[in-house]
């Protein structure tokens, strides 16, 4: 076990706070906002209306953490397996994360309260770089646990491997699961368990060193 500096510890913390912190702030707002129905209405709709700086600060703040958490990866995984694919794969989902709070959706599905109740026809360019965020935080996270499930299989932990392949699996399900039904629901189980196990690798950083 090597002793790791404090910044380096700090840089991992964040990595151990951001889900937790995210889902928090999300679920607060689920509960909180008017005409808001997790049943109907993606997460991301949470950046619109008089509030919706609220889920924008929410995004970017977690992104930034995550990045954090990703130089801190790099840190004390090099020279070794992972530290080169691991710190780039975290830092492009703290990238997605961001790139999505930046650029909210348009609006949806009767929210904001008193928007149209379609799904519109066209989407606005903010609305593009919104999904291409949420794309490549969700491809990128998904990617790092098979990163990390081949680090830990190398290592013979096996358990940890597998528990990793799961949940990317898991994720991947829910976000690739065909039709409209239930899809804001799928959403949010699927950026809880990403980030929770996000959380779990952080720690699990600071504890080997």
């Amino acid at each position: 076990m090597t002793k790791i500096s404090q910044v380096t510890r700090t840089l991992l913390a964040c990595g151990v706070i951001a889900g937790p912190l995210f889902i928090l702030v999300a679920v607060i707002q689920v509960l909180t906002r008017p005409g808001f129905d997790i049943g109907r209405h993606p997460i991301s709709l949470l950046s619109l209306g008089n509030l919706g700086w609220v889920q924008i600060a929410n995004f970017v703040a977690c992104g930034l953490l995550v990045i954090g958490f990703a130089i801190g990866v790099r840190l004390v995984l090099h020279p070794g397996k992972g530290d080169t694919f691991g710190p780039l794969l975290f830092g492009a989902y703290g990238t997605g994360l961001i790139i999505a709070g930046v650029f909210p959706p348009d609006p949806s599905l009767g929210f904001p309260p008193g928007t149209p109740e379609t799904i519109p026809a066209t989407l606005s360019l903010n609305a593009m770089l919104h999904g291409l965020g949420f794309v490549l935080a969700f491809g990128s996270v998904t990617l790092a646990f098979f990163m990390f499930a081949f680090r830990d299989a190398s290592l013979n932990r096996r358990g940890w491997a597998a528990c990793s392949v799961a949940i990317a699996f898991a994720a991947l399900a829910l976000i690739m699961w065909p039709g409209q039904e239930g899809i804001s629901i799928r959403y949010l189980i699927a950026a809880v368990i990403v980030m929770l196990w996000t959380s779990v690798l952080a720690v699990r950083l600071m504890m080997e060193q």
